[in-house]
């Protein structure tokens, strides 16, 4: 079991590794590489897994699952940031949105093989979406309405649904293309997720720790409610025990600096929950393989 653990977890955090000494001796500006992976790598990438996808009522189960696991850890943040004094704007969002795409995705597809691609897609498009509007509302006093409609992600997802739910075929070359730019997404995801573990602080270390546990126990009680209450097969039951418990998306930081909402310690959930996921994912991995 351990050989198999490591043998899943090595390529991911083979990638970060590459990406922490790209941002620490070469010091590249990610910020447009994101921009470019977010707005044409990802949007690819999830066409090219959605278009062919077998949507019916099978699926059901698993939206079902996705819902609660991101919606679940916000209500439980309701009542433990009243009673500890912390700031529901910055606390919840990282427990509720977890790095379903540039950790998640391969993460899943190493450990289950491409069979399990369109399911960690699908996942990584519910919380996404979710993210980009219910999340914007929490942040912001306007609609959110008008962001998301312009997003290619959410773009990407529509186009792919409209054709895989009418029946429509997709040209085949066009397919390669969309799937061959969408393979680019991954290690983009990785790399810059290791570039960004270059800013961490040792001051953000407190904040960091208490954001972790939470999110273990608000991930926990999620994945509780969706093991009694919503049938999963299997491979899609090992993928919600990860999934529910991932650390937080580094969209998380970006949004909190955008609207000013404690984007420094924010910023120490993001980055020490990823740190640490080095020891969370292989308990992690170890429980969900033994299902």
């Amino acid at each position: 079991m351990l050989e198999q653990v490591v043998g899943i977890l090595f390529p991911v955090f083979a990638l970060v590794t590459v990406g922490f000494c790209v941002g620490k001796w070469l010091k590249p500006d990610f910020q447009p590489i994101n921009r470019i992976n977010m707005d044409t790598f990802t949007p690819a990438l999830v066409f090219s897994s959605l278009v062919l996808m077998p949507l019916d009522t099978e699926q059901a189960p698993l939206l079902s699952a996705s819902f609660v696991a991101v919606l679940l850890p916000g209500l439980i943040m309701i009542p433990l940031c009243k009673l500890s004094g912390l700031s529901f704007k910055a606390w919840a969002p990282p427990h509720m949105f977890r790095n379903s795409g540039n950790l998640a995705i391969p993460l899943f597809t190493y450990t289950f093989g491409d069979s399990a691609l369109a399911s960690a897609v699908l996942l990584f498009v519910v919380s996404a979406c979710i993210h980009i509007s219910i999340g914007l509302a929490l942040l912001s006093e306007g609609n959110p309405f008008k962001k998301i409609i312009k997003m290619p992600i959410f773009l990407a997802a529509i186009a792919a649904l409209v054709i895989n739910l009418g029946g429509f075929s997709v040209w085949a070359p066009l397919y390669e293309a969309t799937a061959l730019l969408g393979q680019a997404a991954v290690p983009v995801m990785l790399l810059s997720l290791g570039a960004q573990m270059c800013h961490l602080r040792l001051s953000g270390l407190k904040v960091g720790l208490l954001c972790t546990l939470q999110s273990l126990l608000t991930g926990a009680i999620a994945f509780a409610v969706i093991y009694w209450f919503i049938p999963l097969p299997t491979l899609q039951l090992q993928m919600m025990v990860l999934f529910t418990m991932l650390p937080p998306a580094v969209m998380n930081y970006l949004f909190a600096e955008r609207f000013n909402i404690e984007p420094a310690k924010v910023a120490s959930m993001v980055l020490f929950g990823n740190f640490f996921s080095i020891l969370t994912l292989p308990l992690l991995l170890g429980f969900a393989l033994s299902l």
